[in-house]
């Protein structure tokens, strides 16, 4: 009778606790963990997009930008650079660079930089406000979603540790609910909530460490533009002088 006994309160106390699969724990979580799970692999899905289409990007903006500097300095001539780049600048530099020669052409197709030094200046003035109003609207382009990756870094570990403490008062109330504080009634919800914790930080992790990266990237790349816009610049005064143009 009492071995009995003993194998009853053993069999109680092993009653539900089964192996748990991550899909498992998903499907059988509260409503509101279920939601923070699906939001946390919603934002590591975007996350990783993200990453993958930037990375892609300024590997491909490095090649265009260093094949494009090899034929600007090569020697040729910028008009025919030009003539052969057109409106179809696929990369920031290239665009820079077009936007520069559109409005040198521009100016002297209406006969702005025949005479006076005054004139030049304007002329000068106008290429390198083209210039930097392009570069910026560049950067922006590049810089898009940039801020989503920020905030995901920064917020997915509170996301989380909202799904911790949901599923660990879920916890509770099993315990308070079936007045057993057996493994088998707290482990399901412990499980759900270190399960939201570390989903937390598997979608913080690599955003943090791409939006740093990707950062340094960036700025790299725009101080790039910035040279070549400042050395395009002093190319086109020293033009300037060299056809008469200063009164």
């Amino acid at each position: 009778m009492q071995e009995t006994a003993v194998e009853t309160i053993a069999l109680e106390g092993s009653v539900g606790f089964e192996p748990m699969s991550i899909i498992g724990l998903f499907l059988e979580a509260d409503p509101i963990v279920k939601l923070v799970l699906m939001v946390l692999i919603v934002a590591s899905f975007w996350s990783w997009t993200i990453i993958f289409e930037k990375v892609m990007r300024f590997r491909r903006l490095r090649s265009q930008a260093e094949k494009f500097e090899e034929s600007f300095w090569s020697g040729g001539s910028l008009e025919e650079l030009y003539d052969r780049i057109g409106k179809q600048a696929d990369h920031p530099m290239a665009a820079i660079f077009a936007a520069a020669m559109a409005e040198w052409r521009r100016s002297l197709s209406r006969g702005l930089a025949a005479t006076g030094k005054g004139l030049t200046v304007g002329l000068h003035q106008r290429i390198t406000q083209a210039m930097q109003i392009t570069l910026d609207r560049e950067v922006d382009v590049l810089e898009r979603y940039m801020n989503f990756l920020a905030t995901v870094g920064s917020t997915a570990p509170f996301v989380g540790l909202f799904g911790t403490v949901w599923g660990i008062m879920d916890s509770f109330q099993a315990i308070a609910a079936s007045k057993n504080s057996s493994l088998a009634v707290v482990a399901p919800g412990i499980a759900e909530a270190l399960f939201a914790t570390a989903l937390g930080l598997v979608a913080a992790i690599p955003a943090v460490v791409a939006y740093n990266k990707l950062s340094t990237d960036l700025g790299r790349y725009e101080g790039r533009l910035e040279n070549f816009s400042a050395e395009f610049s002093a190319i086109l005064s020293r033009q300037l002088e060299e056809e008469g143009i200063v009164g």
